[in-house]
């Protein structure tokens, strides 16, 4: 059978129907040409203008209410502050969870919100129903600040960077240098805000001496009441004088402490008592809330807050040029200024090994394509990658979206599709024109015969990544760029295949082959060369790495020139004519064999059993499952906290121990190395310097906690942290940071009853602990005496890879409540307010002013309270008199609180937690580095079937557990839906069932690759890329199976038109069998090229191959290293992808004409048994057509 015939019958006349588009791209060829150009500037333009970062700034609809009270009872601060708020903005419509925190002077509540609630309306409505709840006629009406509500924006609250001041200068002239740079970088537009830490902010401070105020009748409300009348500065109107108007002013504020000190408290029978007679008053630094250190040197410490879509790269460069300019001008040059914590270094080097992974995968795809359809076809096809970049760039920096991992990923996962539809159409218009048609002709030919598949391929492809854009939660506002950044992507490589590629096809594509003229070639790349020398000899010497990369470019296309002529050229043809030729020849014995007798039934049903194989190798052999990628560190935390109440003096000296101990384990071998310095006088000096850890920041106090504990909003003097910042991926000589991590780990302990957990930074949105174990309940102390039993449960199964579990409520916060006796306040005339005023006042302080410094725009507080050592002695405290005025008889009278109050010693909780109206104590672990979170868990849940749990409360594992089954079971339906999407678009192509029920298998079966590619090459099943993943190669799969499905579908209709058939009549097995056949071995190159350019486009990310084109072209270095955070965090999805496309182009390029076969048999079976029954019904025998209507051995 002449098969060349057949095929070319396939696109012979009756098929001359054109695209409307196309017919008008390839008339309006100049047209085009110059939207490509302006395409071309423009994405560039909008590549560069696109704000950078590492990950997508997450908007979440979760609003906080900050309430602060004066009670140090939480379970008044719940009951009076938390409770009112909690039951009204639970009214809230579209209110998703409310999370709360009572604690000591201070409720907190987070609200989240569905995701189709904006953050502005979500904001709006937790206002309106505070505002409700404050209307309230029980609610406190004596609160000392309005109750503060914020949007919770991720991006504006955790800093990009940190700057870091020290040097022998005193505390004060550093706080003086930061707020320069303060007012400077706050100045920047890309800047939400600069706060220092690190020191203390200054108040006036009024120490009374209870005894001599006691001695002179008064009482705190007296001298507040003279602070306050004398420090103002009021406007008394206006005068006219002499025709003007003069405005009348009367200054009376404070302009020094001795202005203070000289006020009149009290002026009685001609004596006047000064404050300077009853109290020290001086301007100084209140008492320290916060520490910092770096490498155990103090620091004054600047935290950088970004303004959310603003260009991070462009806000760091602005800040380093900020502080080049004021070192040695409004900074002295001694003043040591160091940078750690800078976001925009890892934004620089993920961008930038994304952007050359996606470089050097278009070398390796157009290297493909140039083997499969020459150096002219290959460039025309190439254009598709490059087009629908730049195309995808101009659209989502027209929305304004970042350039971050997500979007530059889903370019390379795009990477090998974006060249599929231009690959059909440039191969269908070389087709056509060397038949000998003209050129304009073959082209709207070639093009109207595959839009058709080539549209439907596209939408299928693109409909599978839809259900992810409706990924639920803080996991789907994340990773939605993924998706919609692959749709745009790939419906601009439509644009191009359909528009693009047919206009430059017509204008330049030539069928006859071209050989390159030698001489010219060698005298234009000897001309490339030398000039190109010569201009990287200039760049290079004068600095200039723009112009060393004209030149490294101008020397490489020389030597690519000559390439092309003695490898490309030639190892092209030996591709085209020996090697594909030979390759077709076998693929077809191979698919003769598949499609022979019972073959098909063999290999259909051996494909299934694989498939069981492949899931009970999953079950006997399972790779391990991690719910998101296991990055290395780029930073350690080191989280310390002391038990409840501990001073911030006694939490700062544990943090030094601490401290040193951190450094004696990172400050040795194999971190450290020797480094030699020549001394002016020539000796050497040695020095042991650390060349893995680039800072060790320590902090005590504020800003300290855990943010995997949720945000803290109250101080913690009782925590300190310790954070060890790295260097790059690229320069840490081949040693992993989870090492460090891990010895961290096991070493940092010996600290009775301070807890000591060490973490690393989350490669992704944050998540809750691992373990993480909720106990709802409605009383607070069975409910903590219930969790301490499951800890000491737990604890007792001794399950390795836990590191400490940990209740997040302490109930030994230490307390001294003062009981009043109300009998004997009641004779003595002696109110409970003016019992707790006095010891509030006396401890806490009371604000009565504000002070203010000549040149300084800060207002400073007037603080009143007794002096430090009469302050922390009980005995002082409860014989401090409360002085008043007698109403009965107007005398002053003064009562000691011990007479009508007596103190006590307890503890009580540090805190009451509710989920959703209901109070929570949670039990919570890290998992020690190197074991595996789902394993651990499992054991837990094991050892937990032993444990008796009391019936009166609720027990759920929550945090990272809760998310996992949230995501799989997400993805899991996603999956379903991208193929019931892709399941009704082949039906409408094909107008039938089976043949899509064809496409969905291979889809199924294309998993065994996958399953088998993890269990053979030991890699870890990451839920959340690796199903990615397997969605990702549904769209590869149903467009490789369409391309050869449409084509045997279109030679079938050919051979029914010759045969005479009507159009629903079943063509003869065999001649369905050799429709197949030549199917298979005309799509075979497109199928392969597909395959192939899919899986280099993504090898180098997946292999961790790193090579930076930027410094190979202006340093003469690669830069080359293997890893890094892009392969760790994309690795497995890419292999996922690789490992199914591998086997799924086996199944394209067999399985499917197998199962197509096997259908038409079993139609054909169905025919012959229904033409069987109706002749014995008319008692004639049928007449069989030919040999295919009665069962034989090659219906198998």
């Amino acid at each position: 059978m002449d098969h060349s015939n057949i095929e070319n019958d396939a696109y012979g006349e009756g098929h001359g129907k054109q695209f409307a588009i196309t017919s008008w791209a390839v008339k309006n060829r100049t047209t085009v040409i110059v939207i490509t150009a302006l395409i071309f500037v423009y994405g560039i333009y909008s590549y560069i203008a696109m704000p950078k970062e590492s990950f997508p700034e997450v908007v979440t609809p979760e609003i906080y209410v900050a309430t602060p009270y004066n009670s140090s009872s939480v379970v008044d601060i719940e009951k009076l502050i938390t409770k009112p708020l909690e039951k009204e903005i639970n009214t809230i419509t579209g209110v998703d969870e409310i999370n709360s925190t009572s604690v000591p002077n201070f409720s907190t509540i987070q609200v989240k919100f569905d995701y189709n609630v904006t953050p502005t309306e979500a904001l709006r409505k937790v206002k309106d129903a505070v505002d409700k709840a404050q209307g309230d006629v029980n609610f406190p009406k004596d609160l000392p600040a309005e109750p503060n509500i914020f949007e919770m924006n991720f991006s504006e609250m955790i800093p990009v960077m940190n700057i870091n001041l020290s040097g022998d200068y005193s505390i004060d002239q550093l706080h003086h240098y930061a707020k320069i740079l303060e007012d400077r970088i706050e100045a920047l537009p890309e800047i939400n805000k600069v706060d220092i830490r690190g020191v203390p902010e200054k108040e006036v401070k009024v120490s009374v001496d209870v005894h001599k105020l006691e001695a002179v009748e008064l009482n705190f409300g007296d001298v507040a009441m003279a602070l306050q009348m004398e420090n103002l500065t009021m406007s008394g109107g206006e005068v006219l004088t002499d025709g003007q108007r003069r405005a009348v002013r009367v200054i009376g504020e404070f302009a020094d402490m001795d202005m203070i000190r000289d006020i009149v408290v009290k002026n009685e029978f001609q004596k006047e008592v000064r404050l300077r007679d009853i109290a020290t008053v001086e301007f100084d630094y209140k008492e320290a809330d916060s520490y910092a250190r770096e490498y155990g040197n103090p620091v004054v410490m600047l935290d950088v807050i970004k303004r959310a879509g603003e260009n991070l790269i462009i806000a760091s460069d602005k800040i380093n040029a900020i502080l080049d300019e004021a070192r040695g001008t409004v900074i002295p040059e001694d003043v040591t200024i160091t940078i750690t914590n800078d976001q925009s270094d890892d934004t620089r080097v993920q961008v930038d090994e994304l952007f050359n992974h996606i470089i050097f995968g278009v070398i390796l795809v157009v290297g493909t394509l140039l083997f499969f359809l020459g150096l002219r076809n290959a460039l025309f096809v190439g254009l598709a990658i490059p087009m629908s970049m730049f195309i995808s760039f101009i659209i989502l920096n027209a929305f304004g979206v970042t350039l971050n991992i997500m979007v530059l990923f889903s370019l390379i996962l795009a990477l090998g599709r974006l060249v599929d539809d231009g690959i059909v159409i440039v191969e269908n218009i070389y087709r056509h024109m060397s038949n000998g048609e003209p050129a304009m002709v073959a082209t709207r030919k070639a093009v109207g015969e595959v839009t058709l598949p080539i549209v439907a391929a596209t939408t299928a492809t693109v409909m599978v990544f839809m259900p992810l854009l409706f990924w639920p939660g803080m996991m789907g506002q994340f990773m939605k760029w993924m998706p919609i950044t692959f749709m745009v992507a790939l419906s601009a490589s439509l644009f191009v295949a359909l528009v693009v590629n047919p206009a430059l096809s017509t204008q330049f594509m030539k069928v006859e082959r071209e050989n390159p003229n030698a001489r010219k070639v060698w005298r234009l790349a000897g001309i490339l060369a030398v000039v190109g020398t010569l201009i990287a000899v200039l760049g290079y010497s004068t600095g200039s790495g723009f112009i060393t990369s004209i030149g490294t470019l101008s020397v490489l296309a020389g030597i690519l020139g000559i390439l092309n002529l003695k490898v490309a050229v030639p190892g092209t043809r030996w591709f085209q004519e020996v090697f594909l030729p030979r390759l077709e020849t076998i693929y077809e014995r191979f698919l003769r064999y598949a499609l022979d007798r019972h073959h098909p039934r063999t290999f259909f049903f051996g494909t299934i059993g694989l498939l069981f194989f492949a899931v009970l190798l999953l079950v006997v052999v399972p790779p391990k499952v991690e719910f998101f990628p296991i990055n290395e560190p780029k930073y350690v935390n080191v989280f310390i906290e002391a038990p409840i109440g501990t001073d911030i003096e006694k939490t700062d000296m544990i943090t030094r121990r601490l401290e040193s101990q951190v450094k004696r384990i990172v400050n040795a071998p194999p971190y450290t190395e020797v480094k030699e310095t020549r001394l002016p006088d020539g000796t050497l000096r040695q020095d042991t310097v650390n060349w893995l850890i680039n800072s060790m920041i320590a902090q005590v106090g504020s800003g300290t906690s855990d943010p995997a504990q949720g945000v803290s909003l109250a101080t913690t003097p009782n925590k300190g942290r310790i954070q060890l910042n790295f260097v790059k991926y690229a320069d840490r000589r081949g040693l992993k940071t989870n090492d460090v991590l891990l010895k961290l780990q096991k070493e940092l302990t010996g600290y009775p009853g301070v807890i000591v957990s060490v973490d690393k930074d989350a490669a992704g949105p944050p998540t809750g602990k691992p373990i993480n174990i909720e106990i709802t309940g409605d009383e607070i102390e069975p409910l903590l005496a219930e969790a301490d039993r499951l800890k000491r449960f737990m604890e007792s199964k001794n399950v390795p890879g836990v590191e400490a579990l940990r209740v997040d409520i302490d109930r030994a916060k230490p307390e001294m409540p003062i009981i009043i006796d109300r009998a004997k306040a009641r004779r003595l005339n002696v109110s409970t307010y003016a019992v707790a005023d006095a010891i509030r006042s006396a401890l806490f302080g009371k604000e009565v002013s504000t002070y203010r410094v000549e040149g300084d725009d800060d207002d400073y507080k007037i603080m009143v309270r007794l002096q430090d050592d009469q302050r922390y002695d009980v005995g002082t405290i409860m014989d401090m008199k409360i002085t008043f005025r007698d109403m009965l008889n107007g005398q002053i009278r003064q009562v000691p609180i011990s007479a009508v109050a007596t103190d006590e010693l307890s503890s009580t909780f540090s805190a009451i937690k509710r989920t959703d109206l209901k109070r929570v104590v949670t039990v919570s672990s890290n998992v020690i580095a190197g074991y595996n979170a789902n394993e651990v868990i499992a054991e837990m849940k094991e050892g937990l079937l032993g444990y008796e749990k009391d019936e009166r409360f609720g027990m759920t594992f929550t945090g990272q557990q809760e998310d996992q089954e949230k995501e799989m079971a997400f993805l899991g339906k996603a999956f379903m839906i991208a193929l019931f999407i892709v399941f009704l678009i082949i039906v409408w192509q094909f107008n039938s069932i089976s043949w899509p029920m064809v496409i969905l298998s291979t889809v199924l079966f294309s998993t065994i690759g996958v399953f088998l590619g993890l269990i053979i090459f030991r890699q870890d099943f990451i839920i959340l890329m690796s199903m990615l993943g397997i969605i990702s190669l549904i769209g590869v799969v149903v467009n490789n199976a369409i391309v050869l499905m449409d084509f045997a579908k279109l030679l079938f209709e050919r051979k029914r038109e010759k045969l005479g058939l009507e159009e629903t009549a079943e063509l003869p097995v065999l001649e369905t069998r050799e429709a197949l056949i030549i199917a298979g071995k005309t799509r075979l190159r497109p199928v392969l090229l597909t395959a192939v350019t899919a899986v280099l486009g993504l090898l180098p990310l997946a292999v961790g191959f790193n090579l930076n084109f930027g410094t190979l072209f202006s340093e003469l270095d690669p830069h080359i290293h293997i890893g890094g955070d892009n392969v760790i965090f994309w690795g497995p999805l890419s292999w996922a992808v690789i490992y199914g496309l591998i086997f799924a182009t086996f199944l394209t390029l067999i399985m499917v004409p197998v199962m197509l076969l096997i259908i038409a048999k079993i139609k054909h079976r169905r025919a012959w048994k229904r033409s069987m029954r109706l002749a014995a019904q008319a008692e004639v025998a049928p007449t069989p057509r030919g040999n295919t209507l009665r069962p034989g051995p090659a219906m198998g």
